[in-house]
């Protein structure tokens, strides 16, 4: 007994030194849409352009919002405050606004005396002038459409799609009424929200890819088998190439496929023969037009999944845009997935501009100007707070619609201020004396500044 209790005591304490450890197997890597995303190349030039049209947007959609208000061209802090949430905020509304001060022009209300906002005069004409320019491109908005319905399988889009890019398309807010129902013998609504094409235009059946392969098939003296179904490649800075990845793109840009603009019938054909490689390089092809169609050559990735229905794109958008870094970039920047068409930007900028573009990159750099050079800004508010002082109220005896401001200061000169001054007062008293004759009740109160 006593042999057994020593072998015991000396088996408990020979412990094992190291704790005890589980092994484990590593998993391979998901290869994923979410994880190609996060390990892309960054194009940080596209990354600060979306991040900048994220704050353009956001000032641009509290423009609609005080465009509803009846009252007026301004609209209080304080109910702008309300706004926070819709808007997409992280900051509150008065510290936006007054980090934008060529954009937002912040007063006091001369009889409530709270404070109320508008817009600049720079940023309303900015407004007023896209409007106008897009009415006068009507014309070239009748012809992106047309090419869209082209590429559509049988002919017709949702309205609903078409309106989620308008402004990516440069229609008006009224397009439905002022281009798909002027335009009759073009267009004609099979339902509310459907839009058939009623002819066919063959000579828009050429994609914009089609010039590029055009002037490398002159000018780089390329054969027709390397640049018939080719796409302009752009990769950002920093790409890794990988072993193989030059046959395989090369293998790519010789592939033959069904152009967007071609008889849908045979897009059938290819699905039903098993060339998905082909199937799939049509919708690269598809999304390549509609982006070269748009005004700023870009377009959110959750509004690109409306049309794949109307275009017979059966697949994941945003897997087969990641498959192509060098046609397509998404960025994140912004709060959403923006696609750009690399080879339509240069250093974050747009290298064949339009009209619409041009105004909305002057709306741009108004934004960006921030709180710099505000010294006109100040000298204009001084002399806006002058005309404002000279208030006037309708007395009980008449109706008014609203508070008034006698800009009296506007048309005088500084050298004869004090003379002019007491003309006005001069003037004011004669027509008080009138309107006392003729039994009226009006009173005029007019202040004078010191």
């Amino acid at each position: 007994m006593i042999a057994l209790k020593s072998l015991r005591n000396r088996s408990s304490n020979l412990s094992p030194k190291f704790p005890f450890v589980e092994q484990r197997r590593w998993k391979k890597a998901v290869d994923s849409a979410q994880t190609r995303l996060e390990n892309r190349t960054r194009d940080h030039q596209l990354d600060k352009l979306a991040t900048k049209l994220r704050t353009l947007r956001t000032i641009l959609n509290t423009h609609r919002l005080m465009s509803t208000r009846k009252r007026g061209p301004f609209v209080s802090v304080q109910i702008m405050s309300r706004w926070k949430n819709i808007l997409g905020l992280n900051i509150t509304m008065g510290n936006f606004l007054h980090k934008y001060p060529h954009v937002f022009h912040l007063f006091t209300h001369p009889l409530n005396k709270n404070l109320c906002c508008r817009y600049t005069p720079k940023m309303e004409n900015l407004i007023n002038e896209e409007v106008d320019v897009i009415r006068r491109c009507e014309s070239d908005a009748v012809i992106r459409i047309k090419k869209l319905l082209l590429m559509s399988k049988s002919g017709t889009l949702h309205v609903h799609a078409l309106r989620l890019i308008r402004t990516e398309l440069g229609l008006p807010e009224d397009f439905r009424d002022s281009i798909l129902g002027k335009y009759g013998n073009d267009f004609r609504l099979v339902d509310l929200e459907i839009v058939e094409l009623v002819n066919r235009d063959e000579n828009l059946g050429d994609a914009v890819v089609e010039k590029w392969r055009e002037n490398e098939y002159r000018e780089k003296w390329l054969s027709e088998f390397e640049t018939n179904f080719a796409f302009p490649i752009n990769f950002p800075t920093g790409f890794k190439i990988e072993r193989g990845f030059r046959e395989k793109l090369k293998n790519w840009q010789r592939l033959p496929y069904v152009k967007p603009y071609e008889r849908k019938e045979n897009v059938v054909r290819v699905c039903t023969c098993g060339g998905f490689e082909r199937f799939e390089k049509r919708s690269v092809a598809v999304i390549h037009e509609l982006l070269s169609l748009t005004v700023e050559k870009r377009v959110e990735v959750e509004r690109l999944s409306h049309f794949r229905k109307d275009f017979a794109m059966e697949v994941n958008v945003q897997e087969l845009l990641l498959k192509h870094p060098g046609i397509f970039y998404i960025s994140t920047k912004g709060g959403t997935q923006t696609v750009f068409l690399r080879e339509a930007y240069s250093r974050g900028c747009l290298i064949e501009p339009n009209p619409i573009y041009v105004i909305r990159r002057k709306m741009l750099d108004l934004v960006l100007l921030g709180c710099r050079n505000t010294k006109e800004l100040k000298h204009l508010e001084e002399i806006k707070q002058v005309s404002d002082n000279l208030v006037g109220k309708i007395g009980d005896g008449g109706t008014s619609g609203g508070d008034w401001v006698v800009p009296i200061f506007e048309p005088l000169k500084n050298d004869n201020l004090d003379d002019n001054l007491d003309e006005t007062c001069d003037l004011s008293d004669k027509e008080l004396d009138v309107s006392a004759n003729s039994g009226s009740e009006t009173d005029f109160q007019v202040s004078r500044m010191n």
